[in-house]
């Protein structure tokens, strides 16, 4: 099958990354369909002992633990994301989920590709089903959160804010006598802190950005516009696919060129909130959740059993593992238009083989 192919870098004369060649081989640009996909639970209960909490991969560069990647920078300006099983919710790390790595590798590459007219990303190639190889950039110190809908149920959502009464957020003014998942009378940017592992994110307006990041005005500026525009194409895209592309959060960092271009990931169900179309208005008519396809699955399981983010975290039954994977992969093949089919090898040693450790 095709897959897309983003132009490499290579060690330019001032030491960092530069254009090259138009081509790279990719090992995985997307997950192989030639072979009929075996029923998805299958797959999935044969998963749960298959997944990636974590990575040693010490010879293939410096290591980065974030949420849910690992990350090794290369001494030549390269940076190898590994997406693990891992998933966190409510800014905490709380178990695992069979083929997330693989599903928002494939995804992230999916629009990266698709925006890059758009917005240039730090993506080179996808040597492994779980592994980008990128440039190494300068992370900005805020995540640009687009949102048209009042919803969520994190301290940092809207609908938290909204519903305990505020109708200040993000330097936003919001209408009165909104209800819970209620469209916007347009999208609005509300950024937030970029929290380290274990900390939490904190929702802020672009003034109060400014002055806790010390980020220049032009450099926020252009990363804002950039997450609008984006934006605007992640929801036309996915309403197309009869999906709504309620909210999203978007990474931005500087290439050693002072170009700011996307970085992480992108439209994925880990960093978006997605509703199916068709039922929405019905469904908020009647004052019900909308059908989602994201994590918002496990954060409202956690939250009915009453975690929000502080003390123990709860173990999360294998039955919902898979109700989520189940979700994250319907999501997927929606906006993919194609059959997701999962890598099955043993995760470890198909990595360190794909990266030659």
């Amino acid at each position: 099958m095709g897959g897309f192919l983003p132009p490499i870098c290579v060690p330019g004369p001032s030491g960092y990354l530069t254009p090259a060649m138009p081509l790279r081989t990719q090992t995985h640009p997307m997950p192989a369909i030639s072979a009929p996909r075996a029923p998805l639970s299958e797959l999935l209960v044969a998963g749960l002992d298959k997944t990636i909490d974590e990575t040693a991969f010490d010879a293939l560069g410096h290591k980065y633990e974030g949420k849910v990647r690992d990350n090794y920078t290369t001494a030549d300006g390269r940076r190898y994301v590994v997406a693990t099983d891992r998933i966190s919710a409510f800014d905490r790390v709380i178990g695992t989920l069979p083929f997330k790595g693989q599903l928002l590798t494939s995804m992230a590459a999916f629009w990266f590709d698709k925006t890059k007219d758009i917005a240039e990303n730090h993506l080179l190639s996808v040597p492994d089903p779980s592994v980008m190889e990128c440039v190494e950039c300068v992370q900005l110190p805020v995540e640009m959160v687009m949102r048209s809908y009042v919803t969520g149920v994190t301290s940092t959502s809207i609908w938290t804010h909204y519903a305990a009464g505020k109708r200040e957020f993000c330097g936003h003014t919001l209408p009165e006598g909104m209800k819970k998942n209620q469209k916007l009378p347009a999208p609005i940017l509300t950024p937030s802190t970029k929290a380290e592992k274990g900390d939490h994110d904190v929702s802020a307006s672009r003034e109060e950005i400014l002055r806790l990041s010390k980020m220049p005005p032009a450099q926020f500026d252009e990363a804002a516009a950039l997450a609008a525009a984006l934006f605007r194409a992640g929801q036309a895209h996915a309403a197309a696919q009869g999906l709504i592309l309620v909210d999203t959060k978007y990474e931005f960092g500087v290439r050693p060129d002072g170009k700011i271009v996307v970085i992480d990931e992108i439209h994925t169900p880990d960093s978006s909130r997605y509703w199916i179309a068709d039922t929405y208005e019905e469904r908020f008519g009647k004052s019900e959740e909308p059908e989602s396809f994201d994590k918002e699955y496990v954060r409202r399981w956690l939250a009915s059993v009453g975690y929000k983010g502080d003390g123990p975290t709860p173990p999360i039954p294998d039955e919902v593992r898979i109700e989520a994977t189940s979700r994250y992969v319907a999501a997927w093949e929606r906006i993919c238009g194609m059959p997701f089919v999962p890598n099955l090898d043993e995760p470890q040693a198909r990595m360190r083989k794909n990266l030659g450790l």
